[in-house]
């Protein structure tokens, strides 16, 4: 058993089948705290919150389960999906296979595929029974930052088909128009563990659809209504639980710890749902009276008129409330009484932008609902960050050689510019030396990975439920916002620490979010 960071443990087992047959073990228990069971190559990922529960205990009532019995083997389904083979990558697998583009198409139409798990995506199914030139070939040595949904992918001994555009590290052969995940329909997921896929050469497959965009329309008795969108204003909450399973992103807040504040500001529950804003906007339109807070370093104006961030703002109807630039982090957040409401889409309103659940980014004319008002609370107290940003990191679970880790903590990393809600790129004088891909297995939000160029990434909220890159660290629960407010050009260090600094860290990460929320409006208390 392994350490995935302080809320998550990986469990390397000797065959896939076992880690579904654990995965439904630790599922029947219901164990308070356990919020994820993810299915990889040969392993099982249990995601937990470690602030609801203790982790370690957690990892010993594990350790005691008894070797779980695997499913009944079943025949499955037999689905055909429609492939066109004429991907970017095609002639690159041809070479590493050793035989032509023709005999790639060729093998890959006379193989029969298992779905053997699903993860990274939503819908997205890690297909075995790849013909033996073909389960050779590797991950890309730098993943791309977009592959169009609906590309047919080879990596690591799989096969794949991307439901979403998203970026990804596979060889693309070919693409297909058949849709692979439906969030309005179950079982969502068009293929299941067991199926048995054949992949059809066809000449025109289509493209995937894309589910419209509906304008957002509320029907409570107050609501905003946004004027002007911003960069990318998004709908977050705490994110979506339980899903992972599906391949479907937990996504919410990428700053969860500044959310909770505003939340707790206006007088939330830590879990309502607000506004995301990245790097600056939106203006939004209040219909009716309330109380709203903007936390972040951000520039605000109500009516024009500049007003504090980081306490609570009576708003009355027909005034706008304006976020400017947002200035010493990437993100802020906007908070109403009531919290934000729009319609649930598995089990959150959070949007993900990159697999499309959600509302996605708000447009003008939107009008977002709010909820019941509750009584606010006072203003919030708080440190600035200064200089480069530190993140404390636990060893990860995949080895990189003596000094791999005194490398990355030793060395000064910058933030790049394709860096987004799925993953923070870094860039650095003396890359990493990574080792062999340990399997497509669970990761968590703050796992560092490194593909084969050496340049970590640290993954986010957005990112896929399932990655098969090296992981040399993950950040502590009590960095994620850290992570949320990294911005291109950023300079970035990690700081080893052990489980003991980290529980203490989530620990004083809690007590200032709580200590931090003072008196109640429109009371002081300094």
């Amino acid at each position: 058993m392994q350490w995935l960071g302080d809320g998550a443990l990986v469990v390397p087992l000797d065959t896939t089948t076992a880690a579904h047959a654990l995965a439904l073990a630790v599922t029947e228990r219901s164990w308070p705290g356990v919020e994820d069971v993810v299915v990889g190559e040969r392993a099982m990922t249990l995601v937990a919150d470690p602030v609801t529960c203790d982790v370690a205990a957690l990892a010993e009532e594990l350790a005691r389960l008894p070797p779980a019995a695997p499913a009944a083997a079943g025949g499955g389904r037999r689905v055909e999906i429609p492939v066109a083979f004429d991907g970017p990558d095609l002639e690159d697998v041809a070479a590493i296979a050793g035989i032509s583009p023709d005999a790639v198409a060729d093998r890959l139409e006379d193989a029969v595929l298992t779905v053997s798990f699903l993860g990274f995506l939503p819908g997205f199914a890690y297909l075995t029974g790849l013909p033996g030139p073909l389960a050779s070939v590797g991950r890309r040595p730098t993943p791309r930052t977009a592959v169009p949904a609906g590309s047919v992918a080879l990596a690591g001994g799989f096969a794949g088909v991307y439901p979403q555009a998203s970026p990804g590290g596979w060889h693309v052969v070919g693409r297909t128009g058949m849709a692979l995940f439906d969030p309005d329909s179950p079982p969502f997921a068009a293929l299941a563990v067991g199926d048995r896929v054949r992949l059809r050469a066809v000449g025109e497959p289509g493209s995937p659809a894309l589910r419209p965009r509906r304008p957002l329309v509320s029907a409570t008795a107050s609501s905003l209504v946004v004027e002007d969108p911003g960069l990318l204003s998004l709908v977050e909450d705490r994110g979506r639980v339980g899903v992972a399973g599906l391949g479907v992103p937990r996504a919410g807040a990428a700053d969860p710890f500044a959310l909770r504040a505003a939340n707790r500001l206006v007088g939330n529950a830590d879990d309502a749902a607000g506004v995301e804003v990245t790097a600056a906007g939106p203006s939004l339109r209040f219909t009716g009276a309330t109380h709203a807070a903007v936390v972040g370093e951000a520039r605000v104006s109500l009516d024009g008129r500049p007003v504090p961030a980081d306490a609570v703002l009576p708003v009355a109807a027909g005034q706008v409330l304006a976020i400017g630039r947002v200035v010493g982090a990437m993100r802020a957040y906007v908070a109403v009484c009531g919290g934000v409401d729009i319609p649930v889409v598995l089990g959150s309103r959070s949007s993900d932008v990159r697999t499309r659940l959600g509302a996605g980014a708000l447009r003008t004319g939107d009008v977002l609902g709010t909820g019941p008002p509750v009584p606010p609370h006072g203003h919030l107290v708080r440190h600035g960050e200064g200089g480069a940003r530190v993140l404390r990191v636990l060893p990860g679970p995949d080895g990189f050689g003596p000094g791999g880790l005194d490398r990355l903590c030793a060395g000064a990393w910058e933030v790049g510019s394709d860096s987004d809600r799925m993953g923070v790129r870094l860039r650095g004088a003396d890359p990493l030396a990574p080792p062999a891909s340990p399997g497509s297995r669970g990761v968590v939000t703050g796992a560092v990975q490194v593909p084969a160029d050496g340049q970590p990434v640290v993954l986010s909220c957005d990112h896929g439920t399932v990655g098969g890159y090296p992981v040399i660290a993950c950040v502590v629960t009590a960095d994620l916002g850290v992570v949320g407010r990294c911005r291109p050009g950023d300079t970035v260090r990690f700081e080893l620490v052990d489980l003991a600094t980290a529980r203490r860290a989530r620990a004083a990460a809690e007590r200032a979010l709580e200590r931090g929320t003072v008196g109640w409006y429109p009371v002081r208390s300094d």
